[in-house]
């Protein structure tokens, strides 16, 4: 018999990453928090991802802070978090010591679901995370990072979701990062997956090919337990569908949220304020909120969208656009098919732009190319082009294990650092070091010695070339 669905709203985390390159400040997001509580949400997004970064370098705001105010804020939901496995939110593999220290102090400053996913999906660079996020009292959502090719069908994601629930996963998400799924094609995926596994199925989607809400909906029809959504001043676009729109959609069915539209209008009605003050600063694009069913042709989520055009931008080579994207796919299969997704959405991108610009294929590559066919991201989901291979990295060792067995651990390591720099005044601060070794000394200098913040935010905006 099919039971309410419930909502995960992402306004405080992915809604604005999405649209506003995760700009959103916690001064933005406090006047909303006690409606946000009240709800009734299955959780709230509201950490992990790219705000840790833009935290510390854009908003002068410490994410650890950030987190403790905002469980203060909003004690009744659970709050909700995204860790790139052995990535977590840096862009490198980490030892397995920084994992569970990093996992460690996420829930015990707040966070209670861990969204965790590898780009190759690789569990391997999974497992540490997942190991730890249960050691630590955190409910562990592991993630299928979802994409189209010839090597990932649905038999592929249920192997996969069976295969992650054997090794402890809570929850199973299906990750949909380029809004790819589509509405039939989600209906029969759930279907696999709950006469696969006995777990609650979680689906975030987006909406940037115009086919989120048909994909959420038909997941709620398939009997998906869960959804991820945006409240509508955020939604939409490279964002997620609109909570309101599926809420009044299902109350009349079987599977109604019980969620109160009322409730919404006030947090909405807050959160149009914060958008239009961001599109008057030019830090919300209104183009990211148009539909662009390309994305099914060419696998390009939003994000990497953007980060092409600013490539071909600097490059003065605007009009190669579309030759870029008809190349993102070759590059792919060249690549063994990665999802499209941090960081291999970047590698992929940037050697498709590269080729295109040089003029030859794989004439220059970068070392995080070199890396990708080394294997030290992790095992690629198909066999890669040995052609391309040689030419990129010639006659090197390909690994073949996980590639956090061959780190050393390193906390103690980041310990000394951070104690003989003087910056870190705690665990936390060593971790956000450890995360982002250019971004995070700067933002602590000027946190510990607010006299000298202007001068120290002087030179950063220089170092940033604005």
């Amino acid at each position: 018999m099919a039971k309410k669905l419930y909502i995960t709203d992402t306004i405080l985390r992915d809604a604005h990453q999405s649209q506003a390159a995760t700009r959103m400040k916690l001064e933005d997001m406090l006047p909303a928090c006690e409606v946000l509580d009240d709800i009734g949400y299955w959780s709230l997004e509201c950490w992990g991802g790219a705000t840790f970064d833009a935290c510390m370098r854009f908003l002068n705001e410490d994410p650890w802070e950030r987190l403790r105010t905002l469980k203060k804020a909003m004690p009744k939901t659970k709050l909700q978090m995204l860790l790139r496995g052995q990535n977590l939110l840096g862009y490198k593999h980490y030892a397995d010591d920084v994992v569970d220290m990093f996992v460690k102090k996420s829930i015990e400053n707040g966070i209670d679901v861990v969204r965790v996913f590898d780009a190759l999906n690789d569990i391997r660079n999974m497992d540490r995370a997942m190991k730890a996020i249960k050691a630590y009292g955190g409910i562990c959502e592991a993630a299928l990072s979802y994409t189209v090719s010839p090597v990932h069908n649905e038999e592929y994601f249920v192997d996969m979701a069976a295969r992650l629930e054997e090794a402890g996963a809570d929850v199973i998400c299906i990750k949909d990062m380029a809004n790819l799924l589509l509405p039939y094609d989600a209906f029969s995926l759930v279907k696999a997956l709950k006469a696969k596994v006995s777990i609650p199925i979680h689906l975030h989607t987006h909406n940037t090919a115009g086919i989120g809400d048909m994909t959420n909906l038909m997941a709620a029809m398939a009997g998906v337990d869960i959804v991820d959504c945006a409240l509508s001043p955020m939604a939409n676009g490279t964002a997620q569908p609109a909570t309101e729109s599926l809420v009044a959609t299902l109350a009349p069915t079987e599977r109604d949220t019980g969620l109160d539209l009322q409730k919404m209008s006030v947090a909405a009605a807050h959160f149009r304020k914060v958008a239009a003050k961001m599109k008057a600063d030019g830090i919300l694009d209104p183009k990211v909120l148009n539909v662009d069913p390309n994305t099914l042709l060419y696998q390009v989520p939003g994000g990497m969208l953007s980060n092409l055009l600013s490539q071909l931008k600097q490059a003065g080579a605007e009009d190669k656009l579309y030759d870029v994207l008809a190349e993102v796919p070759r590059v792919r299969e060249d690549f063994g098919y990665p999802p499209l997704v941090t960081p291999t959405s970047q590698i992929v991108g940037t050697q498709a732009v590269m080729n295109i610009l040089v003029g030859e294929r794989y004439k220059m590559v970068p070392k995080e190319s070199k890396g990708l066919l080394r294997g030290e991201y992790g095992a690629l989901p198909a066999p890669v082009n040995e052609e391309v291979r040689r030419k990129c990295i010639g006659d090197d060792e390909v690994i073949t294990c996980r590639p956090a067995d061959l780190i050393e651990p390193e906390l103690e390591k980041y310990k000394a650092e951070a104690k003989a720099s003087g910056l870190a005044k705690s665990i936390e601060d060593v971790l956000s070091i450890a995360m982002f070794p250019q971004v995070a000394p700067k933002f602590l200098e000027a946190r510990n010695n607010p006299k000298k913040e202007d001068e120290v935010r002087t030179i950063w905006v220089q170092d940033l070339g604005v």
